[in-house]
């Protein structure tokens, strides 16, 4: 059988690790510097054009000057870094908030661009773009059939504002082809996926990352909480790998007193910066609980700390990454940059929460292994913390420093122990989403015109797609054995169909449903 063009970790924890790699990068404040001229101190640019000038052979100066670079970050610490410009443009945008574009989700499908969804009262949607269609040309632009790095692909179907291009779509539910036109808009990348209601009186927050619009999108989703009644409050900074602190520290401002101290940096030279919470908060009376887990990192443990350290509420989950330290950015004309760490933060306690890195990176960012196999990840008492680094809250509880936040409640990975981790790295890596697409691409006429109560029952009812989910992960290669973690399994690709087909709060109104950290914050209240 022929394999799909889909990406699923040979080793599991490995590709965890990199997810928190990327997002514990990130923590740094939204200033950021260009580059200092300064050649006659330059020693390293000296060298280099020395070489680009006299040189024997014909040398690519730009990649010695990048491998010189990254060596020099090496040397660092582990979130000091050197970002090439092929990333760092996404990066940017992620951060951002926003970019310009066409406004669809989509994936490589057997060398195709296919729509998995067009984003809501975005570019596409308006134009008539619908999920399963394939995009075949930007403009006169072949997309399919060929072997184009993201960065060409991004480049094509990007542009400036209001500029138009002409896509060539197949739609398979007619079998034909067609031409559309539609013209580029701002398209934002939300870093709060949801904003509802578990119960009457409780509102939950999901904050993906820290962007430039994460506080305004958390404030509009609290006021409509409040609006709905929420007395309480529930953030999930679960798989957040960080961002911009000031947008942790507006959020905590939300939930904490006037002159309360949310987080405090200190540099090199010992000079001190706190930030403290002022009167313009508006839920600074109900309750509080943030969810957190091992790949909560930089500005999700400000906000966690902020909440714990004050006595404002309840932490629940697992220990968190531990990332203590400050970044701040330095571009270059190349669209390159590097994030050097100038500053440790530390919690109204007075506690760091950086855990070691004298091993080095390769340690550092695959401690999910660590953790996973010390049985951490299921049995609080297993947590390894330096009772030297304890200290108390204005109300006396003990909390400690050295190596993430821990939670008030721990909550364990759900199931037995070692399948439900194999399920939660699956929905972490796509391959649930293109599965789910997959399916959805070959009989959409099997939900179509269904409610969502009716698609519930047909999910419940039914374990087609879990077998053939099976079918699918073996097909490709992966020796994975889903029988005893069933219920899980099916939860997770109703969640999914749920979001292919109706919308994201659809797809956290079933995961939450049997959500073990959840059901944690509503038995403790």
């Amino acid at each position: 059988m022929k394999k799909r063009n889909i990406y699923f970790p040979i080793l599991l924890f490995f590709m965890l690790a990199l997810g928190v790699l990327l997002g514990g990068y990130l923590n740094f404040p939204i200033e950021k510097r260009g580059l200092s001229k300064n050649d006659s101190k330059n020693k390293l640019y000296k060298i280099i054009d020395f070489i680009d000038n006299e040189y024997v052979d014909k040398v690519n100066t730009d990649s010695i000057v990048n491998l010189t670079v990254n060596d020099i970050m090496t040397k660092l610490d582990p979130h000091s870094v050197y970002i090439p410009p092929s990333e760092q443009t996404g990066v940017a945008e992620s951060m951002k908030g926003d970019f310009v574009g066409i406004g669809v989700n989509f994936y490589m499908y057997n060398d195709t661009v296919a729509v998995i969804k067009p984003l809501e009262n975005g570019p596409s949607e308006k134009a008539g773009i619908k999920a399963g269609d394939r995009i075949l040309y930007a403009n006169n632009y072949k997309l399919f059939g060929r072997k184009l790095s993201t960065d060409n692909l991004f480049a094509k179907l990007k542009g400036e504002e209001g500029s138009e291009i002409e896509l060539t779509i197949f739609r398979k539910s007619e079998n034909k082809k067609r031409k559309i036109k539609l013209r580029r808009d701002v398209v934002p990348i939300k870093s709060v996926d949801v904003a509802l209601m578990v119960n009457p009186v409780t509102g939950y927050i999901k904050i993906n990352r820290f962007a430039e619009t994460t506080y305004d999108e958390f404030k509009s989703g609290l006021q409509k909480l409040q609006k709905q009644g929420a007395k309480s409050i529930i953030l999930d900074v679960r798989e957040n790998g960080g961002g911009y602190m000031e947008m942790a520290a507006q959020i905590a401002d939300e939930f904490l007193k006037d002159k309360q101290l949310i987080v405090f940096l200190k540099n090199r030279k010992g000079r001190i910066d706190k930030t403290f919470a002022t009167k313009k908060g508006s839920f600074e009376t109900g309750k509080v609980a943030v969810l957190i887990d091992e790949n909560s990192a930089s500005a999700s443990e400000i906000l966690a700390g902020a909440i714990q350290d004050n006595d404002r509420g309840i932490i629940v989950g697992r220990r968190s990454f531990g990332k203590g330290l400050v970044q701040r950015e330095m571009n270059f004309d190349d669209g390159s940059a590097v994030r050097l760490t100038i500053a440790r933060y530390y919690t109204p306690t007075g506690r760091s929460i950086q855990k070691p890195y004298k091993k080095g990176n390769e340690d550092y960012f695959n401690e999910f292994g660590t953790r996973f196999q010390n049985g951490e990840l299921y049995d609080k008492d297993s947590i390894k913390i330096a009772d030297t680094l304890k200290f108390k809250t204005p109300k006396g509880k003990i909390v400690y420093g050295g190596g993430g936040i821990v939670p008030d409640v721990f909550v364990p990975l759900e199931g037995k122990h070692g399948e439900e981790s194999v399920v939660y790295v699956m929905q972490q890596s796509g391959v649930v989403g293109h599965f789910a697409f997959e399916q959805l691409d070959k009989d959409r006429n099997a939900f179509k015109g269904l409610t969502f109560a009716q698609f519930l029952d047909k999910m419940d009812k039914t374990d087609l797609y879990f077998t053939n989910f099976q079918n699918y992960l073996l097909d490709n290669g992966a020796l994975v054995k889903l029988s005893a973690s069933k219920s899980l399994v099916k939860r997770y690709l109703a969640a999914e169909f749920a979001r292919q087909l109706f919308d994201e709060q659809k797809y956290y109104e079933i995961v939450l449903k049997e959500d073990a950290m959840i059901k944690a914050v509503l038995n403790k209240k």
